[in-house]
């Protein structure tokens, strides 16, 4: 049998990991999503099924219930959960808020929070950074921590900060020394795991309303009060946690593209077989095969780039730049696979039914989100081929 170049470059040990979770998606139709987008709806019935499969634990340690694997099996359940037909952005925060607590939180915060996110009783899949001023500039940063006796005191706000209305936990960057007191503009940053459970009283809540059913919110925190021991690693060197994570989420996300886009291409293909105009299939005409057969090749490369970039950080590297070009090369094949599949498709294309329209937009954020791929091209512009830093 021919071999399958879609997963030539997925390790063996996980391929029984995509089998599985293919079969887990099979089970939420269209359908199901389509209803789910209509009504703006979270998927918790979906959500449910992949903690119940212990899919969503999948990178937490055994010795705390999870499944004890590294970052390469996380991509491999998001990537087959949008590959058939899923939208992983609905849980996938999970996984990579995870790997700033795997790496750096004390032992004690994992023996406190990881079993109970482990069995599905807590969920950690709030991420609060971005704000409203300070976009991409992290470093600026206004919310601020102040330390009162055993515990902070927190005052400012958070944009962006998806999954809020349905997390238990979040983790919250905030600055403990002004941006003036520092040394390096990257110091004075600290990163604070706050339990929700007990504070959405100090926590003012703004659903944002976006293109896709990809649910927001803007935060404003109004004495929030988080205790000591819920500070990640040391004091002022959040940041860092903070880029070490996120090193993991540009590995997952890029995943959660790759998967769209095979699903694309593979749902246009078969149209382009199918579909008969003028007496003969589309498929037959090279203005329909080139763009979903370079499509497809972009996306085969982005997929092994991305393998490069796990191995990397599964050796425990930060793999930086190799992250930040997997998600670069992903979400612009991902891109490239949405409008080929629209232009395959034609009018049908912006139909609900096929689900065509749906992953368009889906592909079209991951351009800006998270990071925008401009961001990325700026840093390897001055941060690998030595050019002026233009920010």
């Amino acid at each position: 049998m021919k071999a399958d170049p879609e997963i030539a470059g997925i390790p063996k040990r996980y391929r029984e990991i995509r089998e599985a979770v293919r079969e887990l998606c099979l089970t939420f139709p269209e359908e199901y999503w389509r209803a789910c987008d209509a009504n703006r709806d979270y998927p918790s019935e979906f959500v449910d099924a992949l903690t119940a499969s212990g899919w969503l634990s999948i990178l937490i340690p055994e010795e705390y219930g999870g499944g004890g694997q590294p970052i390469g099996a996380g991509c491999v359940v998001l990537e087959a959960i949008n590959r058939f037909g899923g939208h992983a952005a609905s849980a996938h925060a999970q996984m990579y808020t995870m790997g700033t607590v795997l790496r750096h939180g004390t032992d004690e915060q994992k023996r406190r929070y990881l079993p109970e996110i482990a069995s599905g009783k807590l969920r950690l899949q709030a991420f609060g950074v971005t704000e409203p001023d300070a976009g991409s500039d992290t470093t600026r940063i206004r919310t601020q921590a102040i330390r009162d006796g055993d515990d902070y005191v927190v005052n400012g706000s958070k944009i962006f900060t998806s999954r809020y209305f349905h997390s238990d936990l979040m983790l919250l960057l905030v600055r403990t020394t002004p941006y003036s007191q520092v040394d390096r503009k990257t110091d004075g940053l600290s990163a604070l795991l706050v339990d929700l459970r007990e504070s959405r009283v100090s926590i003012k809540a703004r659903r944002i309303e976006t293109m896709l059913n990809h649910e927001t919110a803007e935060l404003f925190f109004d004495d929030l009060r988080v205790p000591v021991v819920n500070l990640i690693g040391e004091e002022g060197r959040g940041f860092r946690y903070i880029v070490s994570g996120l090193n993991a989420e540009r590995l997952l996300v890029a995943s959660e593209s790759l998967g769209t886009g095979f699903c694309l291409v593979a749902q246009a293909s078969d149209y382009a077989r199918r579909r008969t105009v003028f007496g003969r299939p589309i498929g037959i005409n090279q203005g329909v095969q080139f763009p979903l057969a370079r499509a497809y090749a972009d996306l085969l490369a982005a997929s092994y780039l991305r393998w490069a970039a796990v191995e990397a950080y599964e050796a425990g590297g930060e793999p930086q730049l190799e992250a930040n070009l997997a998600k670069f090369c992903a979400s612009n094949a991902a891109w490239a696979a949405a409008n080929a599949a629209m232009d395959t498709y034609g009018g049908y294309g912006v139909t609900v039914e096929y689900g065509i329209e749906r992953r368009f937009r889906e592909s079209r954020l991951s351009l800006v989100a998270p990071v925008s791929n401009n961001l990325v091209l700026a840093q390897v512009a001055h941060g690998t081929l030595g050019m002026p830093k233009s920010y």
